[in-house]
């Protein structure tokens, strides 16, 4: 953390700590931190890190709020967001926004490109500030382990930009799985066919354009020369920046056998895919994890992407008579007495003949306020998110550990306590990363 940041850290805490005003108007003071809790009624006071696309869909979610600080690298996505919100004070560095804001908010919204979500999800967190962050929650799996940590430590407010997952449907499979409609789950297949692949530099040696802060833009990777095709759509296709099919999709379609089935952490990880390219991300992957089954026993969750995909979708048909190879993304729960296959929008017991007649279990789990609305009344009051860092920096791991397997080239055989692959040094190396000076994780070693 630069050090500008980490003095003025200190003495917010001094302040806050020792301020009995700050008692008496509604602080409630955790061990290490102090934060600011509005009263219900009260708007939250928001900063936002990435003003377009996903990061602008966020502002118009949280309109309701009151937005009083933007940052974006792309002066463009800048000034447009500010016609939106023109009172808020305006940032091309999340740094600069964070020291000079850090007493007048009391939250933060991440929306960048994954390598620097945790950059600046950090030093928001240990600045004692709630904070949403679009999915990946981040780049590596050691800088999931940190977010998490410093979240609990910090006692605030979190939730990941997995949307789906405030979503009736979700709700209802998660209901029909743990009723044992389908029996014991033995095997999860998820999928999406989307393709994030082949990131290539292309340096055209001239500057970037004037809009664009290019080496902020960069952030925590290395220096290099402006180069098009990277910023705004395709940094996904980069190992730099992103994590392909995988981290783009991953969150949000392993969420729902991650919730359904209480998962965790896996024992072991295998991937494959085509040969690895050290830029690019690939066209396809295919991974299977192994966990632990609550009552003893083996799971096995498979994941593909791309053009691949597995014999048991283009074998099973849905009630409309197709392939769910077919569906584009699912998620398909095989069980000992039967399958479930599902998506964002539907559900279907498989096969359909063997459930006719079948009675779905009365709705349990209560409906949800909204995603955005979640975080913004735990912020308030304290209510939990549902998909708060902990859910979601394990939701994460696990899917970036995925990347790792392929990357390596190995199955791991993993260590979740120690966070280390037990048999593999070489995937070691990609559970962290080097960070360029200025733009670490706090919380983490570089």
């Amino acid at each position: 953390m630069p050090q500008q940041i980490r003095s003025h850290t200190v003495h917010r805490r001094r302040f806050l700590q020792q301020s009995a005003a700050a008692l008496a108007a509604g602080y409630f003071i955790s061990e290490s931190k102090a934060q600011v809790s509005p009263s219900p009624n009260e708007r939250l006071d928001i900063a936002a890190v990435g003003v377009a696309n996903k990061g602008g869909h966020n502002l118009e979610q949280l309109a309701s709020q009151n937005i009083v600080a933007l940052c974006d690298v792309d002066e463009n996505f800048l000034r447009q967001a500010a016609l939106r919100f023109p009172q808020a004070r305006q940032y091309r560095d999340y740094r600069k926004m964070l020291e000079a804001e850090a007493n007048r908010v009391q939250a933060v919204v991440v929306s960048t490109a994954d390598h620097t979500h945790a950059p600046a999800a950090s030093v928001a967190l240990d600045l004692g500030l709630h904070v949403y962050c679009e999915k990946p929650l981040t780049h590596t799996v050691a800088e999931a382990r940190a977010l998490a940590r410093l979240a609990a430590k910090n006692k605030l407010a979190t939730q990941m930009g997995t949307q789906i997952h405030a979503s009736d449907n979700y709700r209802r499979v998660v209901e029909l799985v743990q009723s044992g409609a389908i029996g014991t789950v033995n095997e999860v297949y998820t999928w999406c066919g989307k393709g994030w692949s082949n990131g290539r530099f292309q340096p055209t040696g001239d500057p970037p354009p004037a809009h664009l802060a290019w080496d902020l833009w960069l952030g925590p990777a290395q220096e290099r020369p402006y180069s098009p095709h990277v910023h705004p759509g395709d940094w996904r296709r980069f190992w730099e920046y992103g994590a392909g099919t995988l981290g783009d999709m991953g969150c949000h379609v392993m969420d729902l056998p991650f919730w359904a089935l209480a998962l965790r952490h896996p024992t072991t990880i295998a991937a494959e895919g085509p040969e690895v390219d050290p830029v690019g991300t690939p066209e396809w992957t295919r991974v299977t994890y192994t966990y632990p089954r609550l009552g003893g026993g083996e799971l096995k969750l498979y994941w593909a992407d791309g053009t691949a995909t597995f014999d048991l979708l283009r074998e099973t048909k849905d009630h409309a008579g197709m392939p769910l190879s077919s569906w584009g993304l699912g998620i398909l729960f095989v069980g000992d007495k039967g399958m479930l296959a599902a998506d964002y929008g539907r559900r279907q017991l498989l096969p359909q003949s063997q459930f006719e007649g079948f009675t779905p279990p009365e709705p349990t789990i209560p409906d949800s306020v909204g995603h955005w609305q979640e975080w913004v009344n735990a912020c308030k009051d304290g209510t939990p998110t549902t998909c708060n860092f902990d859910y979601s920096g394990a939701l994460t791991e696990a899917v970036l550990l995925g990347t790792v397997a392929y990357r390596s080239g190995e199955e791991i055989v993993w260590d979740a306590e120690q966070l280390r692959a037990k048999n593999s040094q070489n995937a070691d190396q990609y559970l962290t990363k080097r960070y360029r000076q200025g733009f670490e994780v706090v919380g983490l070693q570089s």
